[in-house]
């Protein structure tokens, strides 16, 4: 009897195994299927534009392009990119200006206003938060007029200002919903054992709940940053050419004589740096901000 257990049990753990094996290679699998776009702009980036074009697509890098699926290997469309004539600094400077006021902005006014929508529960607070919800029903050009008439009269058109007005409102409804579901994680007896210590909010706040949520903060400074760093339709409309952002320094890659893939691929590239670095130096607090409330 002893014997056929262990034979049993020694099935079973050869069949977790292989079941564990498999999930991880499908795993790797689906990861490299969504990391091939990326991987395909980054390459490109390293091309003439006549090999941009080739067809069939080459993905291998090398010095003459001599063997199959190969090309021959060029920075020219990253100095292109960086020469004085194309000032890419100013706009990388705009972004990185914006999307780091605005992320400080949004969360000194959501971390007050999550903390009391999940503790100071009231009546009203379901209304509140559909409230919040609500202003992203409607699309950004069915009120891209009023706000281009406000931003005119109040002569911000083209500035800092208006785009980090417009970013600190678009990202606020997201990261209050997002910090209130990671206060409600943390456990009542925990706020109740300090109020009866003789706590005040302000300590509750920021010396018990906040560093128990940290990893959501992190996670929820992130996705605004994300949002803010990409989004182009406003910086289109109020800032088109003394603040202009990353997305639109991009857009000058599409011109009347064509579309210059290999440096738009280039550009791309050095946008996309700054969200890869951030996210990857994080990434551990990401995993737990964004996981935080999956499990109980």
């Amino acid at each position: 009897m002893i014997g056929i257990h262990r034979r049993r049990a020694s099935h079973r753990t050869v069949l977790v195994e292989r079941v564990s094996l498999w999930r991880g290679v499908l795993a790797w699998i689906v990861g490299l299927v969504a990391f091939f776009p990326v991987l395909y702009i980054f390459v490109t980036g390293f091309k003439s534009e006549q090999n941009a074009l080739a067809e069939p697509p080459t993905i291998i890098p090398s010095v003459n392009g001599g063997f199959p699926l190969s090309f021959p290997f060029t920075t020219d469309n990253y100095a292109a990119v960086l020469s004085p004539e194309r000032h890419f600094l100013p706009f990388f400077m705009n972004s990185i200006l914006l999307v780091v006021v605005s992320g400080l902005l949004v969360m000194l006014l959501a971390i007050p206003c999550a903390y009391t929508l999940s503790w100071k529960r009231r009546g009203q607070n379901r209304s509140i938060l559909f409230f919040f919800l609500s202003t992203k029903f409607l699309p950004a050009v069915g009120v891209i007029i009023p706000i281009f008439i406000i931003a005119r009269d109040l002569k911000i058109i083209d500035q800092p200002i208006a785009l980090l007005i417009m970013y600190t409102a678009m990202n606020l409804p997201i990261a209050i919903w997002m910090l209130r579901s990671f206060f409600d994680e943390v456990p009542r007896d925990v706020i109740d054992a300090a109020r009866v210590d003789g706590a005040s909010t302000r300590q509750e706040l920021f010396g018990i709940a906040l560093p128990m949520i940290a990893p959501g903060l992190v996670a929820t400074l992130f996705i605004c940053s994300i949002f803010a760093w990409n989004e182009f339709f406003f910086a289109l409309n109020l800032a088109a050419t003394r603040a202009a952002t990353v997305p639109m320094f991009m857009i000058g890659f599409e011109t009347s004589e064509g579309l210059f893939w290999a440096k738009l691929a280039a550009a791309g590239t050095m946008a996309m740096m700054p969200v890869v670095i951030v996210g990857w130096a994080a990434q551990r607090s990401l995993v737990r901000g964004l996981s935080m409330g999956a499990v109980k």
